[in-house]
């Protein structure tokens, strides 16, 4: 598999480490903790045959820039944080896509900056706190993998975890939002490793208990497409639903075969139905 190629993109907010792959119109993919390298990101190489995709490190993740102050790991300074690496790259609109909290994410940059998005692709995201009133959702105490997942989570943050235990571990996460755990090793078969941001997650983990966007989806002028698996435990299907009703020029997918990652449970529909939409978007403008 092709290697993404790195950058370090210099912003009026600091620099930004960035991996690039694929040709055609730019397309920003992101994760709210994650941390990516040269081996990419299984999302974002959904989009690289149609488009020069920009996966971004967000700040305290790989070589990107260091938070100063705790509220910049906050939602809303990391869309600034994007903005200010789309004007360094001389980059007038480009498209968003994101996965879980890179979905939050994408939600927030169309309220804010939707002059600056030719469209959205939103997977198994949500514009609010998606635990406490959703018990199909996996972070919910009464849900039967709660425990299980939230082990998981804890040890995956130590920094003293060997490279085999991680692996493990994040195997057996996964599968827990897998529609068919069995084929976990078939969707997971590319050469991918990415790390998570303890700091970048433990200031997630507070702020999503206050994060509503939800009056605010109305703003959102770029096309949307909301994407999510009928059996989403982590982000339930409801919250795609509720998105969809109240996002102006939206579109909603739902893949009845699939939980929390449609791009690689239903990979051939996933591909076909983006490739649509952001045709069509893109011609828009």
């Amino acid at each position: 598999m092709e290697t993404w190629e790195r950058q370090l993109i210099t912003t009026t907010r600091g620099t930004f480490e960035v991996f690039i792959k694929g040709r055609g119109e730019p397309l920003c993919v992101t994760h709210h903790y994650s941390e990516f390298n040269e081996t990419g990101d299984y999302f974002a190489e959904t989009f690289t045959s149609g488009h020069q995709v920009i996966l971004v490190n967000l700040r305290e993740a790989g070589a990107s820039e260091k938070a100063d102050e705790p509220f910049q790991l906050s939602m809303l300074e990391t869309v600034f944080d994007l903005e200010a690496i789309r004007e360094s790259l001389g980059v007038e609109k480009w498209g968003f896509a994101g996965h879980s909290t890179g979905g939050m994410l994408g939600i927030l940059y169309g309220i804010y900056h939707s002059d600056k998005l030719s469209y959205k692709v939103i997977t198994g995201a949500a514009a609010r706190e998606y635990m406490t009133f959703s018990k199909d959702c996996i972070y919910n105490s009464e849900h039967p993998n709660f425990q299980i997942m939230q082990e998981y989570m804890e040890t995956l943050k130590k920094t003293g975890l060997s490279a085999v235990e991680r692996k493990r571990i994040n195997k057996d996460r996964t599968k827990l939002s897998l529609f068919q755990p069995g084929k976990h090793d078939q969707y997971f078969s590319l050469p991918v490793h990415k790390k998570m941001s303890g700091l970048r997650l433990n200031y997630f983990s507070r702020e999503l208990h206050v994060f509503d966007v939800t009056r605010k989806l109305k703003l959102i002028t770029a096309p949307a497409l909301i994407l999510c698996g009928r059996h989403d435990v982590q982000c339930p299907v409801s919250y795609s639903i509720e998105m969809a009703e109240e996002i102006p020029h939206s579109q909603l997918e739902i893949f009845e075969e699939s939980n929390h990652y449609p791009f690689l449970e239903e990979k051939e529909l996933f591909c076909e139905i983006v490739g649509r939409f952001t045709e069509h978007a893109s011609g828009l403008y």
